[in-house]
């Protein structure tokens, strides 16, 4: 009879001979997976310090393509970030680069795929940088994006006979432009505009150095112009006493935001067409309207120069919904920022938007007649005595 040690021995055995049968069974499927080598995600040679280091020190139409800027003007912007304590050096990305991120993504529409690419940092760094420069936004929006100073008179109006003293209360120009956005399907219907694509309603307001004084982003694209300013106007925009906006055919007229005659011709191109000798206006409305239309067609033309500068407001983006509202409000500030600094917008017209023609969105570009019936007597009765003031002095 076997003792106990025997027995013992012979089953320690038979377990060693049942884990090698397992082991060689095992072994062929586990060896891809040890053989295979991880992959680095990041093996470019220029990470995104170099990257923008090497953007700013290279030819300046670098950074004009890169960053919509001059490279002297990022480098003010990034400096003034810095001083103002509203960015931070870190150990892993200095503001230069933080900076050069943001407007990477603004300029070329960049998902954060290939911002990851482009700069070399994993996702999470991207999507935290990317935020950390949005939450900024509202700071820098209360320093470069302000009220005009109502006591003053633009010299765009006071040395121009055409507008002075007529227009010597007008403060500037209040439209509404469309924004491409993204959103579920479940949630699009109040975005859906009336092209049928989805878009944001932003309403801004510009001075006549194509500055914009005021935005209000983030409205339905079926909200009309109208509505957003009176939602604007419920949540503390006002208007200073005696002074106005001049504002398009969508919105009532009031002493506060006039209005063109309707029915009447107004757009500069009707007026182009006639000619402006002899017998030009046929009235006072068609003198009053033509000479409005200049003076607001600032609004349009700093709508262009915003545009050009960061296409990005033309497309869709894939970003939440959160940060694709503060697109246009951070695309306004640095436009104001840059403007400020004297940057030049003639090089728009040679160099690469970034983004693909083809993929731009289809938006509505105004909106219909605002109804005459729920417009203000004061309005009308404010209108026309300029009205009639301007047709006095036309025909002496």
């Amino acid at each position: 009879m076997a003792s106990w040690e025997d027995l013992a021995r012979n089953f320690l055995l038979e377990e060693e001979e049942e884990d090698e049968e397992l082991f060689f069974v095992l072994l062929p499927a586990i060896m891809p997976f040890l053989e295979e080598e991880k992959t680095p995600e990041h093996t470019s040679s220029l990470p995104g310090a170099k990257k923008v280091k090497e953007i700013l020190e290279g030819h300046e139409n670098w950074c004009k393509v890169g960053f919509r800027m001059e490279t002297e003007i990022f480098r003010t912007i990034a400096n003034f970030l810095r001083a103002e304590n509203l960015l931070h050096d870190t150990r892993g990305m200095k503001i230069e680069e933080q900076l050069g991120l943001f407007m990477f993504m603004l300029s070329h529409n960049a998902s954060t795929d290939r911002l990851k690419k482009e700069f070399q940092h994993s996702g999470e760094t991207v999507h935290r940088k990317i935020n950390e420069v949005f939450d900024i936004i509202p700071a820098l929006i209360q320093r470069f994006i302000r009220l005009p100073n109502p006591s003053n008179t633009h010299v765009k109006i006071t040395c121009d006979p055409r507008f002075m003293p007529f227009f010597q209360n007008c403060i500037g120009a209040i439209d509404g432009t469309h924004v491409p956005i993204t959103i579920g399907q479940d949630k699009a219907s109040p975005y859906r505009n009336r092209k049928g694509t989805l878009s944001q309603n932003v309403m801004f307001a510009c001075d006549f150095d194509l500055k914009f004084t005021f935005i209000s982003s983030g409205w339905e694209g079926s909200t009309s112009d109208a509505g957003v300013l009176r939602s604007a106007l419920g949540k503390g925009f006002t208007v200073p006493d005696g002074k106005f906006y001049l504002v398009d055919g969508g919105y009532a007229n009031t002493p506060s935001f006039l209005a063109p005659y309707r029915g009447v011709k107004y757009h500069l191109s009707e007026f182009r067409r006639r000619g402006q000798r002899g017998n030009a206006y046929a009235n006072y409305k068609e003198l009053f309207n033509h000479r409005h239309a200049i003076l607001r067609n600032h609004i349009e033309r700093a709508f262009g120069v915003l545009k050009k500068r960061f296409p990005i407001l033309k497309v869709g983006t894939h970003y939440p919904i959160e940060s694709q509202v503060k697109i246009p409000a951070a695309a306004a500030v640095f436009h104001n920022i840059i403007r400020g600094l004297n940057g030049s917008e003639e090089w728009f017209d040679y160099l690469p938007d970034n983004i693909n023609p083809s993929d731009y969105v289809d938006l509505p570009e105004g909106d219909t007649n605002y109804p005459s019936e729920m417009e203000s007597n004061h309005g009308n009765i404010l209108r026309d005595q300029i009205a009639h003031q301007m047709w006095a002095a036309y025909n002496v």
